[in-house]
Order: structure tokens, then C-alpha cells, then sequence
């Protein structure tokens, strides 16, 4: 243990270890600092899917991220390309305009650069063949702008990130809460004041980074950010990110930035524990719904599933739950879609039902059997068949005549077996946060950065507002992570001077 740290990374996820990692490569010490003990290890990273969006120009980009793909496999895919205007312009069109464009312009300029740096740390990746591929004659497409998924998934990528730090020989303390920033006369953070097993202790050092996570976990915060009923909504990932980080951030005058009403919300089945399980991590997430239709109790469809790729929309959609009767709704499928969904669907701990009739499949899951037969028949008579299905691309297969529409992969639902999967609104994280510079500082109201504190991932406020790319949280996370990490590294040795 250091008698000073160099820097103290408040927070465990990906990040934290990013911003680590990044600082161990210019500084002497650094030590993260983790509230959940060690079997509960790796933040909200460990129950991601792993999926991370980045900017591309073609398949020899992607071999450096995957340099261990086999020929046989470059020859079986069509991996396209996702350039930095594509990821800039989704990153506006889905937080309607509002998107820092100094943060959002450092993200998709520094994804590539930061998935090859998360290579050269040991990071592996492969292709996501499983949520973002279908066969399209000889070759695999993949769709949305996302390809590359660490190796298992978000536990793999988090379990691979400490390996890093371990052999970095970066110090971690578990069991650990920052309390409170510690600063000197001159304003300067000098260290944090943490309660550990054996009571408070005040840990100097050059520099703080915090990277410690949204509000999430925090049922108070919840209903008071985000508005009455979400202090019952279910947490997708760990119960420890309660929104530590930025209290401590705003204590010293840092400002509050970004969108505090709203969050990443996803389609999570009904029956989850109220936080995540470290077993099945993101699988009670449910988001095949663009190749079926999406119910409330009434047997009422309320939003348009075909909108745009689920990578667009399933957070918005996750939202929307709250507003049906119960917070509840249901996913109807047929057995010409049933190949088409994701393999969380498949999982033993699913709620879910099946039927030969609509009628029954609503007995089984107490939705309105009326309500469901005639919603099911309008739909039916409003798909319009002669426009061909391609759940690859958006194909205009929509529908005509009712509201709401269905814009895309429109499929009439009458195949039996029918199935039908109860889902409720899940929270990922929330978007409100502190603002930070174009060197990861945290900044005041008066744009003066705080000297010695940085922050970095989901309590950075101002890149997300109402929405976001899927795969661009994990992106964000390392990006921002080695932004801030680099920073606090330099800072820390221009003081050592």
C-alpha cells in the first residue's frame, strides 16, 4: 500500500477499471476503491451482454479487435461498416439533438481507439453472432451497427479487465465505500475518505477519479428524479449504485448535468429477483418484440414494435411498461418467428406461456381474452402481406389502417403454438450526472475544473437524453474511462514535480 496514491478510482465496473488501467500506464499507484465485496465484484458491467458499439471502416478493422478470427470465419461474414458519421448521427437521432456534441464527438472518434487499447490489455472479443446476426444466403449480416461482444459476455469482460488491473499491479479494496472527497486549503482534491470493514479511513492522494455508477439502486433517488412508481421498478444490475459518486462530486460544487428525469430502461421479465442475479445476468431481458406484438392486460398493443432495430428502441420501450395497467406487458409470438428469438428466451427462469388459441394463450397469462383476440385479429388484417419479410434491414413490411402501426417486419400471428412472455420495466441506469470537460474534470457551475477530480461512465451526465445506441454504455465507459484515467495520471505526476 502506497503512502499516497497517485490515483484512487472510486467504483469497480468497466469504466472504473478503464480509468484505472489507463492511469497505472503513466503513474506509480493507483487504487480502486469497490463498495460490493469481491464475490459481488465488476459493477453494472457484469450483467451487460458484452455488446459494445464502436466506429469501423471495414473487416480488417475488426481483426484488430478479434486478431484470433480464422479465415474460414472472415469468408462466412458480411461485417459492413459503422463509420463515425453513422455512430455520431444515431447517437443525435436517438437523444433527439440533445447529445453534449463535445462528449458525443469524443466517443465515436476514440471507440476504435479504446476497443484496440482493451486488446492490447488482454481483452478478447468475438463477433456476436447470436443477438446481432442472421444467415442472409452464404454469409452472416450483422445489423444496428453492432458486432463485437466481449468473451462472455459482460462477466468475461469485467473478469478480463481485473486480470489486467491484477497484473498491472493496481491495488483493489473491496468491501470499501467512498464516504467523502477529502480537499485541501487550496480546493485541490487531496484523497478520499472511505468505511471499510474496520471503520473510516482517509486515503490520500494526487487525484480522484469517480466512476462509481447512476442512482439506480437508489429507490429515493428514483422517485425523486425520475417520477412517482419508479421506486418499484425491478434493477437489472447491482444493488450498490446508489448514487454515491455524484453526491459526493456535488458536495464539492460540481454541476448537475444531463437528463436526471430519465434512464435506460429495458423489457425485463415479471417474475426477476428485485436486482440482479449474477447467474443469469441480462438474460431476463426480453427484446425479440420487432417479430411479434407487444400487449398491455386489455389485450391492447400500445407502441409501434417495428419502429426501428431493438437497438434503437428497447430502452424507450422499457420505459413505456410503467405507463400500462400494473406496469405490465406481454410479448406475443408465433411458430414462424419462434427461431428468430434471442436466447434469453429460452432460459428455464422465463415467465411465459403457450397455446394452441389466442384465447387460451390469454386465460394463461390473464390478459383480457376479448381484448386479445380482437387486437390480434386487426393486426392480422392489417399486415400488409404483399411486401417482402427480411428481419435484416428494415423492411416496410408495416401495417395499414391501424393505430398504433407496426412499421416494420410485420407478420401475421397465426401458426400455433403461440406463445406469449410477461415482462415488466427493468432499470439499467439512469442518465443524470455531473458535467465533465473535454479532459474528463469534473467541472463546476462556473466551468472551472475541480483540481484532482475526474469522473467517467454512467455518473457522467450530457451524452445520453430519453434514449441511447445499444452497445454505446459499455463504448462511453472505456472511452470516458481512459479519458479520465490518462488525465488524472499526468495531473498526478505534474504534482509529483
Amino acid at each position: 500500500m502506497a503512502d499516497i496514491y497517485d490515483v484512487i478510482v472510486v467504483g469497480a465496473g468497466n469504466a472504473a477499471l478503464s480509468a484505472a488501467m489507463a492511469a497505472k500506464e503513466i503513474c506509480e499507484s493507483v487504487l480502486v476503491v469497490e463498495k460490493a465485496p469481491e464475490f459481488f465484484r465488476g459493477g453494472n458491467t457484469y450483467f451487460t451482454g458484452g455488446i459494445i458499439r464502436f466506429a469501423f471502416d471495414d473487416l480488417e478493422d475488426i481483426k484488430q479487435v478479434i486478431p484470433d478470427m480464422s479465415p474460414t470465419e472472415q469468408a462466412s461474414v458480411d461485417v459492413g461498416s459503422y463509420t463515425e458519421k453513422q455512430f455520431y448521427d444515431d447517437m443525435m437521432r436517438v437523444t433527439q439533438g440533445m447529445s453534449d456534441p463535445d462528449m458525443a464527438q469524443i466517443l465515436v472518434s476514440q471507440s476504435f481507439a479504446a476497443m484496440k487499447w482493451l486488446t492490447e490489455k488482454g481483452v478478447r472479443f468475438v463477433l456476436s453472432y447470436g443477438r446481432q446476426a442472421f444467415k442472409d444466403g452464404d454469409k452472416y449480416r450483422f445489423w444496428g451497427g453492432l458486432l463485437v461482444e466481449a468473451v462472455g459476455a459482460g462477466k468475461g469482460l469485467s473478469d478480463q479487465q481485473f486480470d489486467a488491473c491484477q497484473k498491472a499491479g493496481i491495488d483493489v479494496r473491496y468491501s470499501t465505500q467512498g464516504v467523502r472527497l477529502l480537499q485541501d486549503n487550496m480546493g485541490h482534491v487531496s484523497g478520499l475518505r472511505v468505511q471499510g470493514p474496520d471503520g473510516f479511513e482517509d486515503i490520500p492522494s494526487r487525484g480522484v477519479v469517480l466512476a462509481a455508477g447512476g442512482f439506480e439502486a437508489n429507490a429515493e433517488m428514483r422517485c425523486r428524479y425520475l417520477g412517482p412508481g419508479w421506486e418499484m421498478v425491478k434493477v437489472r444490475g447491482i444493488p450498490y449504485n446508489t448514487g454515491d459518486g455524484i453526491r459526493m462530486a456535488l458536495e464539492v460544487g460540481a454541476q448537475a448535468h444531463g437528463h436526471w428525469s430519465s434512464c435506460h430502461a429495458v423489457a425485463w421479465d415479471m417474475n426477476a429477483p428485485a436486482f440482479g442475479d449474477r447467474t443469469i445476468t441480462e438474460l431476463f431481458q426480453k427484446h425479440s418484440y420487432p417479430f411479434g406484438v407487444m400487449v398491455n392486460l386489455d389485450g391492447n398493443r400500445y407502441l409501434d414494435e417495428g419502429a426501428d432495430f431493438r437497438n434503437y428502441t428497447y430502452v424507450t420501450y422499457g420505459r413505456a411498461l410503467l405507463e400500462q395497467p400494473n406496469g405490465l406487458g406481454f410479448q406475443i409470438f408465433d411458430e414462424k418467428v419462434k427461431h428468430l428469438l434471442r436466447d434469453e428466451y429460452r432460459i428455464p427462469q422465463v415467465t411465459m406461456a403457450q397455446a394452441d388459441t389466442i384465447e387460451e394463450l390469454a386465460v394463461r397469462l390473464d390478459i383480457n381474452p376479448e381484448g386479445l383476440v380482437k387486437t390480434i385479429n386487426e393486426f392480422n388484417a392489417a399486415v400488409q402481406q404483399d411486401v417482402p419479410y427480411n428481419p435484416t434491414v428494415k423492411d416496410g413490411r408495416g401495417t395499414v389502417g391501424i393505430t398504433p402501426p407496426k412499421t416494420n417486419w410485420a407478420q401475421t400471428i397465426d401458426s400455433p403454438p403461440y406463445v406469449g412472455y410477461a415482462v415488466t420495466c427493468g432499470i439499467s441506469f439512469t442518465f443524470g450526472g455531473v458535467k465533465i470537460n473535454t479532459r474528463g474534470q469534473v467541472v463546476t457551475n462556473g466551468q472551472d475544473a475541480i483540481p484532482g477530480l475526474y469522473a467517467a461512465g454512467e455518473m457522467v451526465g450530457g451524452l445520453f437524453y430519453y434514449n441511447y445506441p445499444g452497445g454505446s454504455g459499455l463504448s462511453a465507459g472505456m472511452v470516458f474511462g481512459r479519458l479520465a484515467g490518462t488525465s488524472a495520471g499526468q495531473d498526478a505526476m505534474a504534482k509529483r514535480d
